[in-house]
């Protein structure tokens, strides 16, 4: 399968590690910068120097591939699956804008090829998972889905780190937030919601932030009662964001607070990704509920270091295109998150990085 992948950051570089050494792919980088490409020398790979700002050269790089990844900034989801339309490729991305998936439904209605959008971790295989304990239940009372991407080692007053896009964490702090509430579908505030609980002996705290239950509002309205999706944090992070975004109004210059967290806040790789599902209803005549939980750490290898965010966001993108490429999903059209079955996903090679992870065994 010929396949171009866009983008060649944080999750990028995993991505053509992971889909390069399988012999499955022929897969061409491209990005806009020449160190990021460069750093991708080692691997059995094309390689080409694009603006990815400009359409006509995104659209000019596609030409005769069977698929793109997009592994590019949100605000450019909606450019490189109108090109890739264009192009006759499947389409594939990690966003978790609202807004940028609804206008890429839009343009997959009555395609030839498949758009498949928010193939990360939230959304992505938090959608999943709730989906399929969703279908053991007669009726659906409430589905709980808790995300956090944490450093292992908080040092700070936030107590965070960078492990992943600062572009796309202030993006899902500042949009409405959709949500299930007694049956009708509800814009929540960001910053929101705010709920505290304890993990394996560690104190976190969970909020409402934006695009985490992709497509399954649609899928589970009127069958559902409660439907909310939340990240996960450290006690304290949210109100310090709550300060900055609201109170200080930088919300409207996001520009200047992504800069700065750029500056003072530091990347690490050594992460924690926690994953948190709970489903309850009937079944069988009874008020039951049904728990996933995972923690996925860092791979800390000294040949190929991973950070637990990388592992888990790689994984679910390079876990939907293999299912892809095997005809275990629809071939045109949009593909929602929840029509992949969790099963194929756990048993696919790289969506087993989710079952090499700890169970959680108790929740306080």
């Amino acid at each position: 399968m010929r396949v171009v992948l866009m983008g060649a950051g944080h999750i990028g570089q995993v991505i053509a590690r992971l889909l390069s050494g399988t012999g499955d792919y022929q897969l061409k980088v491209v990005d806009c910068s020449v160190v990021a490409l460069k750093s991708l020398s080692h691997l059995e790979l094309e390689t080409e120097l694009v603006d990815t700002s400009s359409a006509a050269e995104l659209l000019q790089c596609l030409q005769g591939f069977d698929a793109v990844i997009n592994a590019l900034p949100y605000h450019l989801a909606l450019t490189v699956a109108t090109q890739a339309k264009a192009a006759g490729c499947h389409y594939f991305d990690l966003t978790e804008d609202v807004a940028a998936t609804r206008g890429i439904m839009a343009l997959a209605s009555g395609a030839k090829t498949a758009f498949m959008p928010q193939c990360g971790l939230a959304p992505g295989f938090i959608g999943i998972v709730a989906h399929h304990l969703s279908q053991k239940f007669s009726s659906l009372r409430e589905v709980k889905m808790r995300v956090g991407a944490l450093p292992a080692f908080p040092t700070n007053a936030l107590k965070y780190n960078l492990t992943w896009s600062v572009d796309g964490l202030i993006n899902e702090y500042c949009h409405p937030c959709e949500a299930i509430h007694n049956g009708e579908l509800i814009e929540a505030l960001p910053l929101e919601g705010m709920e505290h609980f304890s993990l394996d002996g560690t104190e976190y705290e969970a909020f409402n932030t934006s695009g985490g239950l992709g497509t399954l509002c649609d899928t589970l309205k009127g069958r559902v009662q409660t439907l909310d999706y939340k990240t996960v944090r450290y006690p304290g992070h949210r109100d310090l964001m709550k300060m900055l975004l609201q109170e200080l109004g930088m919300q409207h210059d996001q520009a200047t607070l992504k800069a700065i967290f750029r500056r003072s806040i530091p990347l690490t790789m050594q992460d924690v990704v926690l994953v948190f599902v709970t489903v309850s209803g009937e079944r069988d005549g009874q008020f039951v509920q049904e728990v996933f939980a995972r923690k996925i750490f860092a791979d800390r290898s000294e040949e190929h270091p991973m950070s637990a965010i990388q592992i888990t966001t790689a994984a679910g993108i390079c876990a939907a295109v293999d299912l892809f490429r095997e005809g275990k999903l629809p071939m045109s059209g949009f593909i929602r998150q929840e029509q992949v079955v969790l099963p194929d996903l756990l048993a696919n090679r790289f969506g087993s990085a989710y079952e090499q992870s700890r169970q959680v065994e108790s929740i306080g």
